[in-house]
């Protein structure tokens, strides 16, 4: 079973999803060596053993890390040790999104951009499973969000009438429906984020600072052999 992760990271203009596609038998040992990530940076820091593993969070020293707010660096270290963690493991990482400003000035009735762009990733989950395994299922696992329901039914109709567009598959590796989880409850959905967070920056945030470049770029790296795919849709 490929436990596949799902969260999303976006601003006015851009709207990213990462899925992060963990074989079942490395989601324990993954949990685990972030748990670790998270229980040193309580032994030197003081933040909370309970603290989530948040992109937005750690680099803006909010929530659980303001504790660290002056600790810029160990911040930076942190963060990358979280994304070395998962890039030691037998992970893939999928990376889709949407230009929001030409998806609406191209569609009179756009749908919202999350809809649009977690099709994109479920039929690239989709397919990347059946690439490596015609027998490999997969099961979706995704941080909360409004309109649970309405993405658990289009989950439903892909699998049986296709997604539509050019691309209209019907998702038959993937069983079940979407399980939606608290971030705060699952190291996995919290690595996911971390991806997610850090290529929206990569992607499409103007740094102030030269050194915040080059730090994005270093945690980058951590991860970067895992993509298997990236795209963003410009419509």
């Amino acid at each position: 079973m490929l436990l596949t992760y799902l969260d999303e990271s976006y601003s006015r203009h851009h709207y990213y999803i990462a899925a992060l596609c963990c074989p079942d038998g490395q989601a324990q040992s993954l949990a685990t060596a972030l748990d670790d990530v998270v229980a040193d940076a309580s032994r030197n820091f003081g933040v909370a053993l309970h603290a989530e593993l948040h992109g937005h969070a750690i680099s803006s020293a909010s929530d659980a890390w303001f504790c660290m707010k002056r600790q810029v660096r160990a911040r930076i270290r942190i963060y990358e040790r979280a994304m070395r963690v998962i890039g030691e493991h037998d992970v893939s990482v999928i990376l889709r999104g949407v230009d929001v400003a030409r998806l609406n000035a191209r569609y009179r009735d756009a749908a919202r951009p999350h809809g649009v762009v977690l099709q994109h990733v479920m039929e690239r989950v989709n397919a990347y499973a059946r690439s490596c395994d015609p027998m490999q299922r997969v099961l979706l696992i995704a941080d909360e969000i409004d309109g649970q329901d309405t993405y658990r039914q289009n989950l439903w109709d892909y699998r049986r009438a296709g997604t539509p567009g050019y691309r209209s598959s019907k998702l038959e590796q993937i069983v079940d429906t979407i399980h939606f989880a608290p971030s705060h409850a699952s190291r996995l959905i919290q690595a996911v984020d971390l991806v997610a967070y850090m290529h929206h920056r990569r992607m499409s945030v103007i740094e102030a600072d030269h050194r915040a470049v080059l730090a994005n770029q270093q945690i980058w790296n951590r991860i970067s052999h895992r993509v298997v795919h990236e795209w963003e849709w410009v419509p």
